[in-house]
């Protein structure tokens, strides 16, 4: 009988807390919609971009080295030279408009498609209000 109290416990308390993984789930799927909706005209369906227009953001060496730079650029755009997979861009990304929780949903879906992996660390809303604009 403890058994069962016990499992019953642990399984109830598994459900009433969520998980990380079902998180970053959820915020996959937003970041999907936000992707479809802002960034899939430049970037491709397939996060391939326009060869030295628009930057890969699948396998994307810039997004997944220097996660804190792919939130500058998603949260206030980007101007100027970058380096992607050993190709240089130079072009301007505007400012989509998106707030802080959108910009960290639309970052865990581009780091968990199209070949990236985050390893399951989610990149959240308070990270991405602790970024603040290069001047």
């Amino acid at each position: 009988m403890k058994l069962l109290t016990l499992f019953s416990m642990l399984a109830f308390g598994s459900l009433a807390i969520p998980r990380q993984d079902d998180e970053l789930a959820k915020s996959i799927e937003r970041g999907k919609m936000v992707y479809s909706e802002n960034c899939i005209t430049c970037h491709m369906g397939t996060g391939e971009g326009v060869t030295a227009t628009f930057p890969p953001l699948a396998k994307s060496d810039y997004l997944m080295q220097t996660p804190e730079n792919a939130i500058r650029a998603v949260k206030f755009g980007l101007m100027g030279k970058i380096t992607v997979n050993k190709v240089d861009y130079d072009n301007m990304m505007p400012n989509p408009g998106l707030d802080d929780a959108e910009v960290a949903d639309v970052l865990n879906y581009i780091m968990n498609s199209w070949g990236n992996s985050s390893e399951k660390k989610m990149i959240t809303k308070k990270m991405v209000e602790e970024v603040k604009e290069k001047k």
